[in-house]
């Protein structure tokens, strides 16, 4: 009688990749999800374009910094003071990319659908991971809350930053490294460093991780470790202060005692949803290591806004989530999974994934409402604003070229047509033209009577009022 014949438990690898939905849901739902998302995150970009929503002068400020590119010159960007360079406010050379969008669409809305883009496509590579790893159901689940998750959403509603192109980067390098590809893995995290300096760091764990965990790549890792460290110390100490008008790292005052790194309250409240996010069992992966460089200059800083769980922070830090994950969750395909350095821990049951992947979405979907995306379908946020007609008036009455000094509503839309100052910045030129809205909170409550007189005695120059419509006043030189 023949010997019997031992098969290993559970189904296949050449049997998982030949399942029908499986095939189908790789080829479909990473792209879908990709779609919806950009289009999702777009939408919200134009809606507030529309509504002249400004959360902040960031938007006109690297719109700013996209003409410049646009026209082949160094990043000026006299939003943030006469002749500064913004390579020496932050890190990143990588927004030279933005010339092209420039050439096609000179507008700040289109850095809002280009964020769109690449939040989107990050959602590809780490939906196709958690499919094959995960199965149709479960991994399309994990792709689903990744791309709507409350990081990219907080990110697109504060409107563009850099770290949008951080985003897909830690997408494509940590599910390069999920799929055993190191070297693929280290190029894509290498252009890190040229999104903003603090990424060196991040890129520095990621080479640890792979230094220690995967031992025939230790040279890889170390090479990586070192470029990140190489590349964080360069563009902080040296590269940055250079550029800078004040010959310094204009962040370094932002940093409060180590002693405060747990308080207040907010910041754990942060620190649990990045474990919700990671489905809890994540921070059992080494990976999670790559959150701590980011959270630790965000929690030792004294800006507020750095600790909450809300605006463009967490955005780089939900790839890592997503990744540490699926890392924990092993893969259905090997049945291992991983467990702090080894790579070779049991799977574990359905139930711990199913719940795990469960958090991921609930930690989202609990905010409900609140959430950024859900305007998009209230009616009367698409309702155009009253004061768009008054805003184009006041930006039409503004003669082409001129030196404009706005405050914070229409100051990425005054960019492409004017040379744009912040009114309440340090700039010393004298602008041929102001631009005040009365209802804009930049102002602080405090928004002048007569803006002309306001401006004479700010700049010491004669000016007339010559449109007063909807709260905007344009007064300009004689």
């Amino acid at each position: 009688m023949p010997e019997a014949t031992v098969r290993p438990a559970g189904p296949s690898s050449a049997r998982l990749e030949a399942d029908a939905p499986t095939r189908w849901a790789r080829r479909l739902v990473p792209s879908l999800l990709a779609v919806l998302a950009a289009l999702a995150y777009g939408l919200l970009g134009t809606q507030q374009w529309r509504n002249l929503v400004s959360l902040s002068w960031d938007l006109g400020i690297f719109t700013q910094l996209a003409r410049a590119y646009g026209e082949l010159g160094a990043p000026i960007v006299p939003i943030k003071g006469d002749d500064v360079n913004l390579l020496g406010d932050h890190f990143h050379p990588i927004l030279a990319a933005l010339a092209p969008v420039w050439w096609v669409w000179p507008s700040g809305e289109a850095l809002l659908w280009t964020q769109a883009l690449l939040l989107g496509v990050s959602a590809i590579p780490l939906t196709r991971v958690a499919i094959d790893r995960l199965g149709p159901a479960l991994g399309s689940l994990a792709g689903a809350a990744y791309a709507f998750s409350f990081g990219l959403q907080a990110a697109a509603d504060v409107q563009f930053h850099e770290i949008a192109f951080a985003v897909p980067l830690l997408a494509f390098s940590l599910t390069a490294l999920l799929r055993g590809r190191i070297a693929a893995s280290a190029l894509w995290a290498a252009p890190l460093v040229m999104v903003k300096e603090d990424l060196g760091l991040t890129v520095a764990v990621l080479g640890a991780v792979i230094a220690l965990r995967h031992a025939p790549y230790r040279r890889e890792g170390l090479g990586l470790f070192s470029w990140g460290i190489g590349w964080f110390v360069l563009s902080t100490f040296v590269i940055l202060p250079m550029l800078n008008t004040a010959g310094q790292y204009d962040y370094t005052d932002n940093l409060g005692s180590p002693l405060e790194v747990l308080w207040p309250p907010v910041k754990w409240v942060t620190v649990g949803m990045l474990l919700l996010a990671a489905g809890v069992i994540g921070a059992r992966s080494p990976l999670i290591w790559m959150m701590v460089p980011t959270l630790a200059w965000r929690f030792t800083g004294t800006v507020e806004f750095y600790w909450d769980w809300y605006w463009h922070y967490n955005a780089v830090l939900i790839p890592i989530a997503m990744a540490a994950l699926l890392d924990a969750l092993g893969d259905r395909r090997s049945g291992r999974a991983s467990a702090w350095l080894r790579t070779d821990a049991p799977r574990p049951g359905r139930t711990v994934r199913v719940t795990a992947v469960a958090a991921t979405a609930a930690v989202t979907l609990v905010l409900g409402s609140s959430m950024p995306v859900m305007n998009l379908v209230r009616p009367e946020k698409w309702a155009l604003t009253w004061r768009a007609a008054p805003a184009q008036a006041a930006l039409d009455a503004v003669p082409d070229g001129s030196v404009l000094a706005v405050d914070i509503t229409l100051l990425a839309q005054a960019v492409p047509d004017h040379d744009v100052q912040w009114m309440h910045g340090p700039n010393q030129r004298v602008p041929d033209c102001v631009l005040v809205d009365r209802y804009a909170f930049s102002w602080g409550g405090s928004v002048p009577a007569d803006p002309a007189h306001w401006a004479q005695e700010r700049w010491g120059a004669e000016y007339a009022t010559v449109l007063d419509e909807g709260g905007f006043v344009v007064a300009c030189r004689g």
